[in-house]
This record gives C-alpha cells, sequence and structure tokens, in this order.
C-alpha cells in the first residue's frame, strides 16, 4: 500500500514509522524542515503521565502509549525520556486533581496523597500557601520532544520513507488520495493522512468547526544556582485548573526549566503571531511567584509560543477523510504523549484489522 502523510510532526512521523515497518510504500510531505521549528511537536519537552482528570479513556491509553513508545526506542536503539515522577497539587474545590484521583482510584491504582505538611517535607521548593490537596505518582515523565522527531525522521528515511521538506501541500483530494504541492505538482497513493496540525484547518476548511488553532506561551525559566540540582530532581508539577491552570516540567537531560499556562487562547495563526511579548507571560509568572520558593532569585530565560489544535472537548479528532483519506487533528496539546500507539493503530486500520469507526470513538477517549 502507498500512503501520504501531511506532516511530520510526532503523528504524522509516527504513522509513517507503523507503516514503514510493516512494509508498506510510505512519503511523508512537511511545508518546512524537520523538526519544523513553528510545528506542535517542536520543543525541547512533553510530558507523559497517568493523571488526567475525569477523561478516563485517555488516562487507559497511557499505558499502552508507554508501551509503544518501548517499541520505538526499540527500532531507534536509544531512549529520549527520564522518568519524573508526578506532583498535582491544587487548592479547595479543584476539579481536575479530584477528577485524577477518582479516575486513577478507579483504575485500582495507589494514590499518594500528601498532607500540606509531607509536601513542605518533600518538595521544599514549593510553597503551599493556598493548597489543600496534592497527590504524588512515581510515574510520568518528559519525552525529549525535539531529539525524538529529530531521531524519528532519521530512523524513517533509513528504512526507505522518502521525506520530503520544503513541500507545501495546499490541497487535498481525500476521494482520490492525491496531495497538490505549491509548485502544481501532485502526490499520488493509495491512501492520504493529513496530519497537519494547527494548519489542518488551512487543507481542510470543514474542519475549522471542530478544531482550532491556539497561540499558547511557554516560559523557560532559569532557578537560583543553589536550586539548579534539586530542581532537575523534582517530578512534573500539575496544578491544573479550567480558570487559571499552569505545569512545570523540570529540567532533565540538559534542557531548560519550562512552565506553561494550561488554558487555550484559542486564537491566532501558525504562520504569524510567533513573537511573545513580555506582558504575555505576567499571569504565567503571578502563578509560579506565588508557587515556587525564592522566586525573586529566578530569572527569564526565554519566552516562546507554540500553537495547539484545540477540540473543544479535548477529544482527538481521527476520522475518515472522502473515500481515501484519514484526518489526525485536534490533540489539544496532549496528543504527543500518544504519537506511536496513534501511529500503530492507524496502520492496523488501513490494514483492516481495526473497525474504522471503533478506532475513531477510542482515539476520541470514548471506548476501548
Amino acid at each position: 500500500m502507498r500512503v501520504t502523510v501531511i506532516g511530520a510532526g510526532i503523528i504524522g512521523l509516527s504513522t509513517a514509522w507503523a507503516l514503514a515497518r510493516r512494509g508498506h510504500s510510505v512519503t511523508v510531505l512537511e511545508q518546512y524542515g524537520i523538526p519544523n521549528p513553528l510545528g506542535s511537536s517542536v520543543d525541547q519537552h512533553r510530558l507523559i503521565r497517568y493523571a488526567y482528570g475525569g477523561m478516563a479513556g485517555y488516562a487507559a491509553m497511557v499505558g499502552p502509549a508507554y508501551a509503544a513508545w518501548d517499541r520505538l526506542w526499540g527500532n531507534l536503539g536509544r531512549t529520549h525520556y527520564v522518568e519524573t515522577g508526578t506532583l498535582a497539587i491544587g487548592g479547595g474545590d479543584h476539579e481536575w486533581l479530584t477528577q485524577s484521583a477518582a479516575t486513577l482510584e478507579a483504575a485500582g491504582v495507589d494514590i499518594g496523597w500528601l498532607s500540606m505538611a509531607e509536601l513542605e517535607r518533600r518538595f521544599p521548593l514549593l510553597r503551599s500557601d493556598g493548597l489543600e490537596r496534592a497527590f504524588h505518582l512515581p510515574t510520568g515523565g518528559v519525552l525529549l520532544a525535539d531529539r525524538i522527531v529529530e531521531g524519528l525522521a532519521g530512523h524513517l528515511r533509513r528504512l526507505g520513507v522518502e521525506i520530503r521538506t520544503e513541500a507545501r501541500v495546499t490541497a487535498v483530494d481525500p476521494d482520490r488520495a492525491v496531495a497538490t504541492l505549491a509548485d502544481g505538482t501532485t502526490v499520488e497513493a493509495d491512501r492520504i493522512i493529513v496530519a497537519a496540525g494547527p494548519w489542518v484547518t488551512t487543507l481542510r476548511p470543514e474542519l475549522a468547526v471542530r478544531v482550532t488553532p491556539s497561540r499558547q506561551v511557554i516560559c523557560y525559566l532559569a532557578p537560583p544556582a543553589e536550586q539548579a540540582a534539586a530542581w532537575a530532581a523534582m517530578p512534573m508539577v500539575l496544578d491544573i485548573d479550567p480558570n487559571r491552570g499552569f505545569y512545570t516540567v523540570p529540567p532533565v537531560a540538559g534542557t531548560g526549566m519550562k512552565v506553561g499556562d494550561h488554558s487555550f487562547s484559542l486564537t491566532g495563526h501558525p504562520d504569524r503571531d510567533r513573537e511573545a511579548a513580555s506582558d504575555e507571560a505576567d499571569a504565567l509568572l503571578d502563578a509560579c511567584r506565588n508557587r515556587f520558593a525564592d522566586f525573586a532569585g529566578f530569572e527569564i530565560d526565554r519566552l516562546k509560543t507554540c500553537f495547539y489544535t484545540v477540540e473543544k472537548e479535548e477529544k482527538f479528532v481521527v476520522e475518515p477523510l472522502g473515500d481515501r483519506g484519514w484526518a489526525m487533528t485536534g490533540f489539544s496539546g496532549h496528543g504527543f504523549k500518544f504519537g506511536p500507539l496513534l501511529g500503530e493503530s492507524m496502520a492496523e486500520t488501513l490494514e483492516g484489522a481495526r473497525d474504522p469507526a471503533a478506532f475513531t470513538r477510542w482515539a476520541a477517549g470514548e471506548a476501548a
């Protein structure tokens, strides 16, 4: 089977990997370079963790996702992952934390609840002011995103996958599995997969009612020198709340310490709106100031923007397009951890080993 994949982020490359392993002929079309500096998959890190609010379907996918990553590490010959553990914190009626605990406990996971005294003792880099609940899991960690994308692209080339960079697609015909490039040439295949990240609504405007590009500002911090080693040994910190939440990624494996706002802007264009103004991080830095000990000693290393493609309920949109195509979109900032698992599942579906409708429901976190 000949398959064209549009987009060389983690979803597109993982799908190409799964198909190539099964002996299919794959062409990947990427409008920029690899890693694409504007792509949703490109940054130093992404997180994988079992805590998932009330989204039980996605929490159940995390174990299989780890297994899929292990298969990928085996192919790459190295592991781009650092286990950190997961620390979830919250105050008052903290819905996400409470739902995460309930979902995990229902799945038989032992939740390591912490009193505020225990939190202060075990994690003195954090302030407990305003917090009422916290739990710690030994599982969860950091996927080294840039290294994964670059390493996977190199592996695919060695497998014989044709990867075309600077190949901007301007039109997709999913009934004929044809992609038209900006220079007027076409690429024909038996199946075509659109995994174009925040550019998907340009290629398939009908998806604009389902998913929205969302410009997100993230901040890299330099902790005080005396805290640097301790922060590198910290777990990821999740203070996720629908009104204000933020997350912290520890500086592991030579990467920087990153903090990000969990809320969505639902604005911006991925080819523009890329510079982050200093005042855009004010609310995020205020949250850090309230939560990190000795925050006056931190320095802002740099501000960055990235784009998510947000579905209103944060459910993945993995659905057929026309007679011979599929869309893989709507990952809402939490799809990277499932890249290899989704790629393998797409390959199984294209081969007829998996029911397409069941695959779509599963990818949306709705069914096993």
